[in-house]
């Protein structure tokens, strides 16, 4: 019996080190036997992509937030339509704003070259999306592991679910109590806009038509966006600091110069105007609760265990990939090779 411990005991640790799938559950270490060097890779990748482009780690950012809004964080955003698959980037908040896809194909690359197989494009998503954060001088977090990736996708839940530019304040905290976030989760998480940038279609709206924003603010953002035309006209969404993570984007919303509608409903005289105070004279207080809420936001609905499935590809299920004619596909190498899309972060 002794014999057979010790023999058994060996095997016992490596599964709780590479097989953790088979609880089903989520861990910083589910990689740590089968591809320990993906952190690294991922890092090294957003690393490039924020280098040559510092907008990018907050376009990733916002892929994850759309993603784990629309069934959970199952990667199903990248999702490419095909003749018999429609997936989320054609959505209404998607279509023409969300960018980065060809960051996350690249990331993948690495990833197969070197773990095959292994890792799922939901996983390198979050990963992506934590790095993008650090790299602009946002906090950390430990991301947990082991989601695995959607066959399907819903471009009608991301019609309906992901918040709009022109919610109020309570139908944005309705969407994210929805979800299982607190009305104060919402306001951290919010404060992503203190990277990145937002289309005018987005932006015109309070700029020309609400009574709290102001004056000289809105002027100089009707200078770039015309009442008729000019949608895909960018603007920071941080007018202080928009491509350094911070707790600015909180002393703006204070200043009545919040850049979309629903930026200044989190300082319009309502329940998060004591938060949004807060944050802008505590940094510290902003960039804790802004981490937790993104694990918080890493585990909505994951798929583990044996749902859903590891991608070759992060644009095609595998039954897709095995439809798609090899002659059809395109090859991304890099990002310079995708078509650029206006981006609202």
């Amino acid at each position: 019996m002794a014999f057979f411990l010790d023999r058994l005991f060996p095997f016992f640790l490596f599964c709780l080190l590479a097989c953790p799938a088979a609880h089903g559950q989520l861990s910083p270490t589910f990689y740590a036997g089968s591809c320990p060097n993906l952190e690294s890779i991922v890092r090294s990748a957003m690393s490039q992509a924020v280098a040559k482009e510092n907008r990018m780690g907050a376009s990733i950012l916002r892929l994850f937030f759309h993603d784990c809004f629309v069934n959970g964080c199952d990667a199903s955003v990248l999702l490419d339509d095909t003749a018999t698959f429609t997936g989320e980037k054609n959505a209404i908040p998607n279509n023409g704003s969300l960018r980065g896809y060809e960051v996350i194909d690249a990331i993948k690359t690495s990833v197969e070259a070197a773990c095959a197989a292994t890792v799922s494009c939901a996983d390198i998503l979050a990963l992506a999306a934590r790095d993008g954060v650090v790299l602009l001088g946002g906090p950390s977090w430990t991301v947990q592991l082991g989601r695995r990736d959607a066959t399907t996708a819903s471009q009608s839940a991301a019609n309906t679910d992901i918040p709009a530019p022109f919610h109020d304040l309570s139908k944005l905290i309705s969407l994210f109590v929805s979800k299982g976030f607190s009305a104060q989760d919402m306001t951290a998480l919010s404060g992503a806009h203190t990277i990145g940038q937002a289309r005018c279609l987005n932006f015109r709206p309070h700029v020309y038509n609400d009574t709290n924003v102001d004056g000289s603010f809105a002027a100089l953002r009707r200078q770039g966006c015309p009442s008729v035309g000019g949608d895909d006209t960018l603007a920071p969404l941080d007018l202080q600091s928009p491509e350094a993570f911070d707790n600015l984007y909180y002393q703006n919303l204070m200043l009545n110069k919040g850049l979309l509608h629903s930026d200044q409903e989190l300082f319009n005289g309502g329940s998060q105007d004591s938060v949004v105070m807060t944050y802008s004279t505590n940094a510290a207080a902003f960039q804790s609760d802004f981490a937790a809420a993104m694990v918080k936001m890493g585990n909505m609905s994951p798929l583990t265990g044996t749902s859903g499935e590891i991608r070759s590809t992060c644009r095609r299920n595998k039954s897709e990939q095995l439809n798609f004619p090899k002659a059809q596909a395109e090859i991304y190498d890099g990002y310079n090779n995708e078509r650029k899309s206006p981006d609202i972060r």
